[in-house]
């Protein structure tokens, strides 16, 4: 980057004369191995995915340590700016999962470059969708520990139903297993600017969340669905077997299917059948339920 910082880079494809270009970005205690299994599918489409290791995140220095939303976006900008001028002419997609999707949901600038963005379950739990309980804990902890590292056991909470996919992140040491409380503070102020800017999402856009998500709750994610644009280029699927790590849980197929038909044909029909229509029954009956929940409770 323009300060010396190194972030590793992946890529999956043929650099040579890609249908389409994606640069991918990783969730929360994650790094850019997360697209392995996305990249190499696409790659079957003659799709060329590059990911990176978000600064304090996998292979980084100062891994463990939160870079800010501003330096993320900035890293992001100049890294989209690279591949731009790498390739040409070859379409250009961002695609975000979790906390990689609330940050192309903040960084407009990088957003618009593109010329389509994907948010796989968009990390949306802004604070207004946080209890007072949770909001209070959370300024205390940072307030007075900031160091002070947090693992998540006894929550009972699964990112996904794929349980082979959960054994290899427990084994694999550039994911992060203590989250510091001044990161939980720094995804938090990421995820309140991805919301206030949600009404400024660049189109085409491609929004995935699964109905078994424990990690976004669904009342933060209906919330932000309704700070989206109602727009006929914004799609929104919602899988009904889908967990947290969508392409990752255990009918990760089907929505790597959808991502790829999305990014060769914006307005083509998904293979999945499962597009949910901002004015369809399904989705109406979902948000209630989440609405009848308790406010920012994951479930």
């Amino acid at each position: 980057m323009d300060d010396g910082y190194r972030l590793p880079l992946r890529h999956w494809g043929d650099p040579k004369r890609p249908r389409a270009l994606v640069l991918a970005l990783h969730g929360f205690n994650d790094y850019g191995n997360a697209f392995a299994q996305l990249g190499a599918y696409l790659a079957r489409q003659g799709i060329l995915t590059y990911a990176y290791d978000q600064r304090g995140f996998g292979g980084t220095a100062g891994k463990g340590r939160w870079a800010g939303t501003t330096r993320m976006a900035s890293d992001l900008g100049a890294m989209a700016a690279l591949l731009r001028e790498r390739h040409p002419g070859v379409p250009f997609y961002l695609l975000g999962e979790s906390m990689g999707g609330a940050l192309v949901m903040a960084t407009g600038a990088a957003g618009r470059s593109a010329d389509g963005v994907v948010l796989a379950a968009p990390a949306v739990w802004s604070r207004d969708t946080m209890n007072p309980a949770q909001r209070f804990l959370l300024w205390a902890a940072v307030s007075t520990v900031p160091w002070l590292g947090l693992t998540g056991e006894g929550l009972d909470i699964r990112p996904s139903d794929n349980r082979e996919t959960l054994r290899a992140l427990s084994a694999d040491p550039l994911v992060i297993k203590e989250t510091r409380v001044d990161a939980l503070w720094g995804v938090a102020n990421l995820m309140d600017r991805a919301v206030k800017a949600a009404d400024r999402l660049p189109r085409p856009a491609l929004v995935l969340y699964g109905e078994n998500d424990q990690i976004i709750p669904k009342d933060a994610f209906c919330a932000a669905l309704n700070d989206l644009p109602q727009d006929p280029r914004l799609r929104l699927v919602l899988y009904a077997k889908g967990w947290h790590m969508l392409t990752r849980d255990l009918q990760g197929k089907r929505v790597m299917a959808d991502i790829a038909a999305w990014l060769l044909a914006p307005e083509a029909p998904l293979p999945s059948g499962e597009e949910a229509r901002p004015d369809s029954p399904r989705l109406s009956r979902f948000c209630s339920d989440a609405k009848a929940r308790p406010r920012g409770k994951a479930s």
